[in-house]
């Protein structure tokens, strides 16, 4: 039931090894004789809104968790991808540090914003009024 690995380290951010819990649990799927019998699919749960990560990294690794994260900020992984589950926790474990290095990239810089040139918006407004005599043509002709 308890986790016996290294930390999870992304640049200055760490995940401790107590942070996490992790569950043996049996894989679904076919599998022959062993599939009902030996558990290696893993379970990893963190408890990433009691992390000692910053506020900014959790609330990002919160959201871009999605479904694999509970209301109470609790991010599951399970992994039964491999036949083994030493591969299978450590196929968990990576897939969090994975989610750890996306939350911990820096925002984008913000977007500049750019204005049309004087050209442009000319031909722009040429195209409107071309294009608005050519709907005025459609009509009936004015009866003077």
């Amino acid at each position: 039931m308890s986790s016996a690995g290294p930390d999870i380290r992304c640049g200055r951010h760490v995940i401790r090894d107590d942070e996490l819990q992790e569950n043996f649990i049996r894989s679904a799927g076919p599998g022959g004789q062993n599939v009902n019998k030996v558990s290696t699919a893993v379970q990893l749960r963190f408890d990433a809104a009691a992390s000692s990560l910053e506020e900014r990294v959790r609330e990002r690794m919160i959201r871009l968790a999605g479904s694999r994260a509970t209301k109470d900020g609790v991010i599951v992984i399970e992994a039964n991808r491999h036949r083994t589950q030493e591969r299978n926790r450590a196929d968990a474990r990576e897939r969090l540090a994975a989610l750890l290095a996306r939350a911990a990239e820096p925002p984008p810089p913000p977007r500049k914003k750019t204005k049309p040139s004087k050209g442009a918006i000319e031909r722009r407004l040429k195209a409107k009024s071309g294009r608005a005599g050519i709907k005025k043509m459609r009509g009936k002709p004015a009866m003077d």
